[in-house]
């Protein structure tokens, strides 16, 4: 009977004692200004942990990283397509004999408009960001994505059409750069599928944290500032492809 007695009176108190802790208070006895003081260490200690954390995760420093390597890796590209460009208009120019221009697939149109398309829903989720409407944004990154490969796929095909029709690399150096543009093209938008997947993975679930927030923004504005150079990029090499030749 005594035995019981004690459980009883002691498992209220070990429950204040745990509500207390899990609170971050002292004991309920013994000491009431000595609680308080470690209230305000816990505290103190909560907010340098979080200073440090918030230094670390800084969306500001993020995205003036992101900023400064996206516009690096865009230099390159450019550098590499404009090479590439120059040295098509060069032959083109030149008059050779080998130089026969044939007419463009059908399926390239096609992978165009999907190309053009993924633009605009890419911006219509970087619209969707700046609104915090978290479940649209994800909805139009899927939709980006999936036309990112459908292109990917289109492009495959016009190769093969090209194969069928017996044209390659070699003997004629407008069928040459027509290969080497598009696939070229190809390789780093299959690095923007990469990028697009990165952006939309991060994005799967809402989260109310502001400094996600503001790194899911960045990242997507510099993404697709990738993401429309490729297509810009595009029709450039499809202006050239089609136009000059």
């Amino acid at each position: 009977m005594e035995v019981g007695t004690v459980e009883t009176l002691d498992t209220p108190d070990k429950k204040r004692r745990v509500s207390a802790s899990r609170l971050g208070g002292g004991p309920q006895n013994g000491g009431g200004s000595g609680g308080g003081g470690s209230d305000d260490g816990g505290a103190g200690g909560g907010r340098s942990a979080g200073s440090e954390g918030d230094v670390e995760k800084d969306p500001r420093v993020f995205e003036q990283k992101s900023r400064i390597l996206t516009t690096f890796l865009l230099i390159v590209v450019l550098m590499t397509f404009g090479g590439l460009i120059a040295a098509y208009v060069v032959l083109k120019l030149n008059g050779s004999s080998e130089w026969r221009p044939f007419d463009l697939p059908l399926i390239l149109w096609f992978s165009t408009s999907t190309l053009i398309s993924s633009s605009i829903t890419y911006y219509l989720a970087e619209r969707a960001f700046g609104n915090l409407e978290q479940l649209r944004a994800k909805k139009f990154l899927l939709a980006t994505t999936v036309l990112g490969a459908v292109f990917i796929a289109a492009q495959t095909l016009t190769w093969v059409e090209l194969n069928r029709r017996g044209l390659y690399v070699q003997g004629n150096p407008y069928t040459g750069f027509f290969y080497i543009l598009t696939a070229v093209h190809a390789a780093h938008v299959i690095g923007g599928i990469v990028a697009l997947s990165t952006v939309l993975l991060r994005s799967w679930y809402p989260t109310r944290r502001e400094n996600d927030l503001a790194r899911r923004v960045a990242l997507a504005s510099v993404v697709g500032w990738y993401w429309h150079f490729m297509g810009f990029l595009w029709l450039v090499i499809v202006g050239l492809l089609g136009f000059l030749k």
